[in-house]
């Protein structure tokens, strides 16, 4: 007999519960609307519980994982790493029959490493869509956030065929790119291109006085974007990424400093030098 865990997953007969109705959750559950069989939210805000039912966005929401649960076919973790990690500790309470478990944090290593420890019942594969705003929330959602990005998965050794199947197929229904890779990958490379902008932001806001507001350009604004995203969305994926993050910073301020120098020393050809390598860089890196 084929049981539930070896059976083919198909998306259009999923029962799906998404734990995290924020941006992501939200925007993941615009995208797959009328594309599964049942598609159930989960946030502990009831406010947001009560938007998501008003516009319709899932088919019934919950502020407890246990009352739904149990139905669904695969389990989406869509809230800041520190909540994921407190949910996949508490999965195992809120039921016992077998189901895939999908999450979308920042980070990977820490939620990995926390999946592998799920009970057998419980089919375990990593994501991570490379997109987002700073502006957070239901309410901020789009259907078509995902189209086109990147979409990290990370499989683990118990994996199944069928988790890879059903992130696949959702990952299709959204219109986003997958790309396979390991946690350790994942965590070193975002640290310099996710993580290390937000500080870098944060550092251009926080050295820049309030009262050259009016002389704010586009390119200010463009720069410091990421400063808007309230510190609470980073302090987890900074704290779960930290040896990488320095990393990052350390690399950062190698490379401010040699502009910082060149600039001391008024040597405006060494200047130019470094400035164009890094426009070169920066093509190769946005040419895609």
């Amino acid at each position: 007999m084929v049981t539930k865990m070896e059976a083919d997953f198909q998306l259009q007969g999923a029962r799906i519960a998404i734990i995290g109705m924020g941006l992501m959750g939200g925007s993941l559950a615009l995208a797959l609307k009328g594309m599964c069989a049942a598609l159930y939210g989960v946030d502990s805000d009831l406010a947001t519980l009560e938007l998501a039912l008003e516009k319709q966005v899932v088919d019934q929401a919950e502020s407890d994982p246990a009352r739904l649960l149990p139905e669904v076919d695969l389990v989406i973790l869509a809230t800041p790493v520190p909540v994921i990690l407190d949910m996949i500790r508490k999965l195992p309470s809120f039921t016992q029959n077998p189901c895939i478990v999908f999450d979308l944090g920042s980070t990977k290593r820490d939620i990995m490493q926390a999946m592998s420890t799920l009970p057998d019942h419980f089919d375990p594969i990593g994501g991570h869509p490379i997109c987002g705003k700073e502006n957070l929330g239901l309410e901020n959602a789009e259907a078509n956030l995902f189209q086109n990005a990147s979409f990290v998965i990370s499989p683990l050794q118990r994996t199944t065929r069928r988790a890879r199947s059903a992130v696949q197929q959702i990952v299709s229904a959204i219109r986003a790119n997958s790309l396979e890779m390991t946690p350790e990958d994942h965590d070193r490379i975002l640290a310099a291109t996710s993580h290390l902008p937000f500080l870098v932001a944060s550092a251009l806001a926080g050295s820049t006085p309030c009262d050259f507001g009016s002389l704010i350009g586009p390119g200010f604004r463009s720069a410091s974007r990421l400063a808007g995203t309230p510190s609470h969305m980073m302090i987890g994926i900074l704290r779960s990424n930290r040896d990488n993050v320095l990393n990052a910073v350390q690399s950062f301020r190698q490379s401010l400093d040699e502009i910082e120098s060149a600039l001391q020393n008024e040597n405006f050809a060494e200047l130019d030098k470094v400035l164009n390598r890094s426009r070169t860089s920066y093509h190769s890196l946005t040419k895609n």
